[in-house]
This record gives C-alpha cells, sequence and structure tokens, in this order.
C-alpha cells in the first residue's frame, strides 16, 4: 500500500482534540478531508505532519514521557532527540509528525527545516508528499528535503507573489507611509508587511517551480502556477470545508436587518478600510445598518497598552470610523471557532468579501453553504466562485460606491412573480451552488484519483 505524507500549515483541529492540545481552527477544512480519510478504509497508509511552536514541542515530549504513545522518530533514526522535532505520534491509526516552525516571521527561511524534513520521511518512507499551501517556508524546505518533483503534489490555497502586487489595497500615500510604535518596534510598518510578502513570494516560486503536480481550484491559481511551472499537471479539485456549515439554513426573516459580516479586517488585502467608506454611504439611506467583524482586532484603544500596539492599518481604520461617525455602527468580534462564525452568518442579512485578492476564499464557500447572500469584490479566483446575479453578487475590486450598491441590492424588498426578492433567490441558487462544490464525497473521491494518477 502506497504512503502518503501530508505536510500542512497547522496541527488539524481532530489531532489537537485527540491530544488535549491548544489547535488553531485556521484551515478547518482539512479536518474534513483527515476525517473521512480515519472514517474509511482509504487505499493508501497516511502520515501527517505540522509546524509547532516550542511550547508545542515541548508538550509534545512531556506526553511522550507521560505515557501517551508518542514515539519519538528521531530517537529511533539516530538514537538522539533532535532539537527542531518531537518525534512522531498516532492518532487514529494515522502517523503524525511535529516539526519546529516559527509562523511569526514566514518570510525567514530556515535551512534547519530541511535536516528535520529527511528525518521525517526517513522515518515515514512517503511514496509521495501533499503539501497544503505555499505560504509558509516548511513547503520549500519540505519539497527539497524530498527531491522527487514527480512524486511531490502542492494544493494552492493563495499565491503570496501576487498578493504582494496588490497588498496596499488602494491606502492614501501617507497611510502607507505611516510607521506607530508598534510598527517600529515589531519591524511592522505596511510597507514592511508588503516586503515580507515579496519575500514570501520568492520562496513560494522556488516551491511551485520545483514541484511537479499541483491542485487548484480557479483559473486565478491555474494561470498564476502555469506562469511559474508551466511543465507541472494541474489538477482541478474543490475543497471540503468545515463540517459545521454543512447544516443550518439562513432565513431573512430570522436575521438582523441591515447588518454586514465581515470576516476578517486586520489588514489591508481584506478591504475592511473600503466596507468603511460604503457604510458611510450606506447609513444615509439606513441609519440602523451595523458592521460586524471577526478575526483579529487591529482597532482595539481602550487602553494604554491597546493604543501603544496600534498598527498604522489600525488607526487608519480608527480615522475613518470616527471621521465617517460610525462608533455606534461598528463591532469587532475577534476571533470565533467554526460554530461562532456560523452563528453570525445566521444572524447576518449580507456576508461581504472586499478583498482586493483572493484565490478562492473559505468564508465566501461556508456563507454560500448556509444560503446567506453574499457580496464580493471581482478578484482572483471568486468570480469562479460567484456568478454574479445568480448565486451573489459582483462588485469591482476597491469600487467602494459598487459595493455600497451591491448591498442595497440585497437589501431591497422588491419581489419577483414568485414572491421572492433578490436576497432570497441568491440564498437558495447559492446553497445548491456550494453543495456541489464543496460536496465532501465527489471532493475526496476526487482526491483519491489524484493520487492514483500520480502514483501509477
Amino acid at each position: 500500500m502506497n504512503r502518503i505524507l501530508w505536510i500542512c500549515n497547522i496541527m488539524l483541529p481532530a489531532i489537537g482534540r485527540e491530544l488535549n492540545m491548544p489547535y488553531s481552527n485556521r484551515e478547518g477544512w482539512l479536518s474534513g478531508i483527515f476525517e473521512r480519510v480515519c472514517r474509511e478504509e482509504a487505499p493508501f497508509t497516511l502520515g501527517v505532519c505540522f509546524p509547532a511552536g516550542e511550547g508545542q514541542l515541548q508538550e509534545l515530549r512531556l506526553k511522550e514521557k507521560e505515557g501517551a504513545q508518542l514515539k519519538s522518530a528521531s530517537e529511533s533514526i539516530s538514537g538522539k532527540r533532535k532539537a527542531d522535532m518531537a518525534g512522531a505520534f498516532s492518532v487514529n491509526g494515522v502517523s503524525c509528525y511535529a516539526f519546529a516552525e516559527n509562523l511569526n516571521t514566514p518570510e525567514v527561511y530556515d535551512e534547519g527545516m530541511e535536516a528535520a524534513f529527511r528525518e521525517i520521511f526517513l522515518d515515514f518512507q512517503p511514496d509521495m508528499i501533499h503539501i497544503f499551501g505555499t505560504e509558509f517556508p516548511h513547503a520549500l524546505a519540505a519539497v527539497r528535503a524530498f527531491g522527487k518533483p514527480e512524486r511531490t503534489l502542492i494544493g494552492i490555497q493563495g499565491l503570496c507573489g501576487e498578493i504582494a502586487k496588490v497588498y496596499m489595497a488602494g491606502l492614501p500615500e501617507a497611510v502607507q507611509r505611516k510607521v506607530t510604535f508598534r510598527d517600529f518596534i515589531r519591524k511592522d510598518s505596511i510597507r514592511q508587511q508588503q516586503e515580507k510578502f515579496i519575500r514570501r513570494g520568492e520562496n513560494e516560486a522556488e516551491t511551485i517551480r520545483n514541484c511537479g503536480n499541483i491542485t487548484g481550484r480557479t483559473r486565478f491559481d491555474r494561470e498564476g502556477t502555469a506562469k511559474l511551472n508551466p511543465d507541472a499537471e494541474y489538477y482541478s479539485m474543490n475543497e471540503t470545508l468545515r463540517e459545521e456549515f454543512y447544516t443550518g439554513q439562513w432565513r431573512m426573516e430570522e436575521c438582523e436587518p441591515h447588518s454586514i459580516f465581515l470576516g476578517q479586517g486586520d489588514y489591508p488585502l481584506k478591504g475592511m478600510h473600503f466596507v468603511l467608506e460604503a457604510m458611510a454611504l450606506l447609513v444615509q439611506n439606513y441609519p440602523d445598518c451595523r458592521l460586524y467583524v471577526a478575526g483579529s482586532s487591529v482597532i482595539s484603544h481602550g487602553t494604554l497598552k491597546e493604543k501603544l500596539k496600534l498598527p498604522a492599518y489600525g488607526k487608519y481604520l480608527l480615522s475613518q470610523i470616527k471621521g465617517y461617525g460610525l462608533e455606534k455602527h461598528v463591532t469587532m468580534l475577534g476571533k470565533l471557532d467554526a460554530e461562532g462564525m456560523k452563528e453570525q452568518y445566521l444572524k447576518s442579512s449580507v456576508f461581504v468579501c472586499a478583498s482586493v485578492l483572493e484565490n478562492s476564499p473559505n468564508t465566501v464557500g461556508e456563507a454560500q453553504l448556509l444560503g446567506v447572500p453574499v457580496a464580493a469584490s471581482m478578484a482572483g479566483g471568486i468570480p469562479d466562485m460567484v456568478t454574479d446575479g445568480e448565486d451573489g453578487l459582483l462588485f469591482p475590486a476597491g469600487d467602494v460606491g459598487g459595493l455600497a450598491k451591491a448591498i442595497e441590492r440585497i437589501w431591497s424588498m422588491d419581489t419577483d412573480d414568485a414572491g421572492l426578492c433578490l436576497a432570497e433567490r441568491i440564498s437558495g441558487n447559492a446553497r445548491l451552488r456550494a453543495r456541489s462544490t464543496h460536496n465532501g464525497e465527489a471532493n475526496y473521491r476526487r482526491l483519491l484519483s489524484i493520487y492514483n494518477e500520480i502514483l501509477t
């Protein structure tokens, strides 16, 4: 039986729950595939490896000492514990590996990870590796260490090199130049953030050039990867999203009227500044309109400590909120788990994706699965997810007037011959489309087909 090793960006939630360790809900959709592989008798042996901070590595080693049935891969190979690797352990019969990586500095390449991957490969003996995403240095380290492009598959999530080109997202020049105390201390001004994406894009380009197989979902990622590696085999494959979003249904009469939900707004690419400008237009006709924003807040300023931690982008957002008189119209929700996101989707009258560039944002897919009306920018791969006027509305990226107009159309109560308003028609069509695109069974079978093509 062939042995396939997944290289993920996070500890999968399913693994974290099994080990009773903290885990991230970011990229939780991966658990959908993992749990299906564990639940069914997959025609391959699966291994999973993921980055961990020093604290996580220490906790894994402690669990090993306490008899949590963790086996040290590095000890089984060399008889000596390696500082950058916690070893291998089993979750539901799947071999799992943790390796050291500082995800806070994804623009910094650490050659030491190549040695860690060689140890993992020596222990697991994979016939092929499947890397989920190109955003972090470990993707390049794994490609270099494995050295078998014909047996290397990379799943494209986003493209850092393309993000770098549009990172400023139309911010005024003065805002781009601004450096706050927090930005200076962390060396993380808006321009420095863009430079980091440029460096990440360089690592990403080498990663893509040195792999033989790519999975993607949109014309955007297909064309982007083809520019870097026209010889790579490209396989179309949709994503299975987090299981929470396959149940529940948005109903117009149950949501908060004139409420807008934005899934993230902590850096310029996500376009929160455009949404605030659109709010300034909307509030004139809809004085009860409200914006709810999930994810890390960059505008918290209630204490001195929070004020010192404000980034330049956060200060700009605050100036917009104050300047447009939106203080009572904007609510920052903080980081939400899947259930929290689902609850907010269902409460909202419209979900907005205002990003200047996305490949296939999972938030759009989640909203569509639930039937939440979506207004999204016509950027990157989003037009492959949304057909304008049928299962969502599209507006040109950065077009504030177009965004406001799309939201107003969704809020319109004008009905058709069937007695349905636009929001209700979009809701029903989106659910049908998303249940086809994100069908777990179909996507799992497609994954098996791709593996079979690569391995035969």
